[in-house]
């Protein structure tokens, strides 16, 4: 009883980035209310100016769900990753911060797992795996795998951080863990999510792993190309030498 009391206790700041996800937002907003019915939390929206009107389906979403239940905490323009969960930092409630996309590449039916996780083994961090037993991708073509996994197994090599999938960004953290992390890291996109895995793992906190099943975006075009494989090339080596 005292166990379930203390989950009950527990607040979720699911904070999602957005940037021209008009035909994602609602479905995804949709999908977390439905998985998450016992579970206290709120979503933050993080939306850098999108021309195509997804601040505005977010003002409708609010309107049905609550502007409690849905913050929308826009920027002018597209300022980066960090930056964004950062400034969603600021605004969040909760004292566990989920991150996760808005192009339904992250299912939100495997949030219930995350939070179990993170209940059942105390950790500090609960990331999602698509490198495990039960996790995979859907939607990609060889290349992108080969990519995707070549990039793990060589930081793996490289930097031994005690976690299968470096590069993912589905995330579960203890509120000020995530606020330690991220005021050590300087990396930006593509590197971003590897750097906060690599520094956790260097400081001594507790990392769980959940498989998952990445799906590619199903609407809006991957953000992902030539410039940010060199990136992340770059911060590998960045982080190599600095941790």
């Amino acid at each position: 009883m005292d166990g379930q009391h203390k989950k009950e206790k527990n607040k979720y700041s699911i904070i999602v980035p957005t940037y021209n996800e008009r035909l994602n937002i609602g479905l995804i907003v949709y999908l977390i209310f439905k998985h998450l019915k016992d579970v206290d939390f709120e979503i933050i929206v993080v939306d850098d100016g999108s021309p195509d009107g997804t601040q505005d389906i977010v003002k409708q979403l609010q309107q049905v769900y609550g502007e409690d239940r849905i913050l929308l905490r826009p920027r002018p323009r597209k300022l980066g990753l960090g930056t964004a969960y950062i400034h969603g930092m600021k605004h969040a409630s909760g004292n566990f911060v989920v991150i996760m996309d808005a192009d339904l590449s992250h299912h939100p039916k495997y949030l219930p797992s995350f939070i179990r996780k993170q209940f059942e083994t105390g950790a500090d961090i609960v990331t999602g795996t698509r490198y495990v037993k039960g996790g995979g991708v859907h939607g990609w073509n060889l290349m992108r795998k080969l990519t995707s996994r070549g990039a793990n197994v060589l930081a793996q090599t490289l930097l031994w951080p005690g976690v299968s999938d470096l590069t993912g960004s589905f995330r579960l953290y203890r509120k000020s863990v995530l606020e330690d992390i991220i005021s050590c890291c300087v990396s930006k996109g593509y590197v971003f999510q590897m750097e906060m895995i690599v520094r956790a793992s260097r400081k001594g906190y507790h990392i769980e792993e959940v498989p998952i099943t990445f799906v590619d975006r199903v609407f809006g075009s991957s953000k992902l190309g030539g410039s940010e494989i060199v990136e992340y090339l770059k911060g590998l080596a960045y982080l190599l030498v600095t941790t």
